[in-house]
């Protein structure tokens, strides 16, 4: 039983189906999802049996450590889930306000070769519970060292490990909650999944009806060029992929955005620019260029800067709108690709 997972109705549910008063579940609602409470004896308000009842239904998450980026501030928090299993979070501060990067599964069965978050394989789905204690305990550790304001985090992306598109129902079910008016209410165009390309769970994420941002982890203009490293091409093709993409936009009126991690000598030529235009040309895609960051046991290693400046500069000629990503917390293998189930691993 999780009961920081359940929706307000639910919970409600559940406790006037142990004798108490609807009320109760409201109350307790608010300490978990309005004011990010995950001590259970902390929650004032609240009979101390009924405290006592639900104890072991709330969702467990510990903080064991962070460290901190000295260079732009970003913090990399390892969590630890009530079964032991350990997750990396980070904290990012923009000047358009604060952003955490979640993980939604403990570990990633996607086998993408130049990442290592998949390194050991996925080891379970993450609950909804789960996905929100990242959120929470964050901003309560965040708040202990610096004053926020009114909001600590301002923009939700689950891009950390796993593959949210695979632990669907418990994504839906975070996003559910996390923007709901009786919790923490976020603005779904605040949150961004981000996803290798589990087609028909893009299509039936399109009809949810969210309208959060979508990102397509691509990183290669070829179907045979995107199985060398993306195990997940096997399934389904680059075509197949950019049909749902295609229908997420219709759908949501959402801008896709297109992952492209730059790895020298691997999917950063002139021609692999120039037919990344040409699949992405007329669609009103955004392209985030990524140099692709650094894993130990990996030996990709990130174009040059002029590589990627003229990987750009195709893409621009081709009225592709791109950006090049900002490596935020690489001193502390905090990047995109650099997380792990934990520290050392």
């Amino acid at each position: 039983m999780d009961i920081s997972s359940m929706y307000l109705d639910e919970l409600t549910e559940y406790l006037v189906a142990k004798g108490y008063p609807s009320f109760r579940a409201r109350q307790l609602y608010e300490w978990m999802h309005r004011r990010h409470e995950l001590c259970i004896d902390n929650m004032t308000n609240i009979p101390k049996k009924l405290r006592d009842e639900v104890r072991n239904d709330i969702c467990r998450i510990g903080y064991v450590t962070h460290q901190t980026d000295m260079h732009d501030g970003t913090r990399k928090f390892l969590f630890e889930m009530r079964d032991s299993q350990m997750l990396e979070t980070v904290f990012m501060k923009y000047n358009h306000g604060n952003s955490i990067c979640i993980s939604s599964q403990a570990g990633c069965a996607m086998g993408c070769a130049f990442c290592a978050s998949t390194i050991g394989g996925c080891i379970r789905d993450l609950t909804a519970g789960e996905m929100l204690g990242q959120v929470y305990m964050a901003i309560n550790k965040v708040e202990e060292e610096e004053d926020t304001g009114d909001r600590a985090i301002s923009n939700i992306v689950v891009m950390g490990t796993g593959e949210p598109l695979e632990n669907y129902d418990n994504l839906i079910r975070f996003i559910r909650i996390i923007t709901s008016s009786e919790g923490y209410n976020l603005s779904v165009r605040n949150i961004t999944v981000s996803s290798c390309g589990i087609v028909p769970n893009i299509r039936r994420l399109a009809d949810e009806g969210l309208g959060i941002t979508f990102a397509l982890s691509l990183h290669a203009p070829t179907d045979e060029k995107r199985r060398s490293i993306m195990p997940i091409a096997r399934r389904y093709t680059i075509q197949e992929t950019l049909a749902a993409t295609d229908y997420y936009f219709e759908r949501t009126g959402r801008r896709i955005t297109i992952e492209y991690s730059l790895m020298n000598g691997i999917n950063d030529s002139v021609e692999d620019a120039e037919q990344l235009s040409s699949l992405l040309r007329g669609r009103g895609y955004h392209v985030n260029l990524i140099p692709v960051n650094p894993v130990d046991e990996r030996d990709f290693v990130a174009s040059s800067t002029s590589n990627v400046a003229a990987f750009k500069k195709i893409l621009e000629k081709n009225q592709i709108n791109v950006t090049i990503r900002r490596g935020m917390g690489r001193d502390i293998d905090a990047a995109c690709g650099q997380l792990r189930r934990k520290y050392g691993i």
